[in-house]
């Protein structure tokens, strides 16, 4: 988050009127409803969970355990369960 001046950003009348509940002092203004990113969009750390979630479907379908996986992916027995049987 970074710090815009109000006066660059906002119309003089709209200032005027934020100035009447608040002067000088900081707020934050939250993005609008369905605009927020999910956790690790802004990372790149979703994108690498979803890579290694499809490697991990892809072996199991070809064969390997839910063992084998754990193994290979350092995850728990129930974790590469959740992942092989999560209907997306």
């Amino acid at each position: 988050m970074k710090y815009i001046s109000a006066n660059v950003i906002f119309p003089e009348e709209l200032l005027k009127e934020i100035q009447k509940y608040v002067q000088g002092e900081m707020i934050y203004i939250p993005n609008s409803e369905g605009v927020r990113k999910k956790w690790g969009e802004n990372s790149g750390h979703r994108k690498q969970l979803d890579i290694r979630n499809k490697k991990i479907n892809e072996q199991f379908r070809e064969g390997a355990t839910i063992d084998q996986l754990s193994d290979t992916f350092c995850l728990s027995y129930d974790s590469i369960r959740k992942i092989v049987y999560c209907k997306k």
